[in-house]
């Protein structure tokens, strides 16, 4: 009797622990600003997936930050928004990258929960299942997922683009091209078993490729991104390429509808901060350098001292002891 009572008890409290969590879960999604009606939906069912979410926003906003670095447009007002809502800025090609830097990094950042075993809902790809046959290696370990990644990412993501105007189809398109590079770059890794490292058996699994590989290669692709213009075709709205060519698009083609402006002044309306304050390189000739950064403004001198570590020796063992010096330098801010 005294068993089964406690069994009753414990089942008890799950319930309780349960409704507790859904109502915690219900709490949360209902004051995260932005979402539409389907996002709060997925956002109740899996918590655990939305906390990945906003690891792949982090992400996405680092990778972008560092692919722009010393660009008149560097990626930094837009992520305020956040991954949650639209990004308001005009439909050019650093639109183009910054959906699908986004929509990589939560497709990347699920995938890996998944494996790690943070998602209730998925776990390791189990189509890649260990082969018996006679071949020097079998699949084993634990393979991403990158198909729950891609489908919830896509689900939450693509959930805001509901205007059907030709933003929305540009939007979704290259929120694709993100989440399809993720798989496209996914590697095989393998692992020696054997007599002394003899490598008789090989184990191997799909792992992810590091973001920033995924970032450098949306950066060939936003360099190479194309001018599209929406056309009617057969009572449906197709992205086509908008100058002398009527072929369709390529999957993994970032697209975009505007020209992009200068950055040069600040625009708060188009999300546009301008450079004015902006540290450059006077002695560089890229993108950096004050030239191109302050868009021919000119640009102020100061001189900053800062402390830092100098003459740092190892010492047996193991210690590193440094003095600190002072130094002067030039810093060089755009007008």
């Amino acid at each position: 009797m005294w068993k089964n009572r406690n069994k009753l008890l414990i089942f008890l409290l799950w319930i309780m622990e349960i409704r507790l969590v859904s109502s915690f879960t219900s709490a949360i999604c209902s004051r995260i600003p932005g979402l539409t009606p389907q996002q709060r939906q997925l956002c109740s069912e899996s918590p655990d997936a939305l906390i990945a979410l906003g690891e792949g926003h982090q992400m996405g906003s680092h990778e972008c930050q560092h692919q722009f670095r010393g660009h008149r447009w560097n990626c930094s007002q837009v992520w305020q928004e956040g991954v949650f809502g639209h990004v308001m800025f005009v439909g050019s090609r650093e639109a183009a990258f910054t959906y699908a830097i986004a929509s990589a990094g939560a497709a990347h950042s699920v995938t890996a929960a998944c494996a790690r075993g943070n998602i209730s809902l998925c776990g390791c790809d189990m189509r890649h299942k260990p082969n018996s046959d006679s071949q020097s290696w079998k699949w084993g370990g634990c393979s991403a997922d990158i198909n729950f990644g891609m489908k919830f990412a896509r689900k939450f993501l693509d959930a805001r683009e509901i205007e059907g105007d030709a933003r929305t189809l540009m939007n979704l398109h290259n929120n694709r091209v993100g989440r399809r590079l993720v798989k496209n770059l996914l590697k095989t890794e393998c692992k020696c078993h054997g007599v002394s490292g003899s490598c008789e058996m090989k184990t191997c699994w799909k792992s992810l490729p590091p973001f920033r590989q995924i970032g450098e290669v949306l950066m060939r692709k936003y360099k190479r991104a194309k001018h599209v213009h929406v056309k009617d075709v057969n009572g449906l709205k197709q992205v086509l390429r908008e100058r002398n060519s009527s072929r369709e698009l390529k999957r993994m083609e970032l697209v975009y509808l505007q020209k992009s402006p200068d950055y040069c002044e600040r625009n708060v309306q188009q999300g546009i901060l301008g450079t004015t304050g902006r540290v450059c390189n006077r002695t560089s000739s890229g993108t950096e350098s004050c030239d191109k950064l302050c868009c021919g403004r000119g640009y102020n001198t100061r001189q900053v001292r800062r402390r830092a570590q100098c003459r740092c020796k190892f010492r047996w063992c193991c210690d590193v002891t440094c003095d600190v010096c002072e130094e002067n330098y030039e810093e060089f801010t755009c007008k």
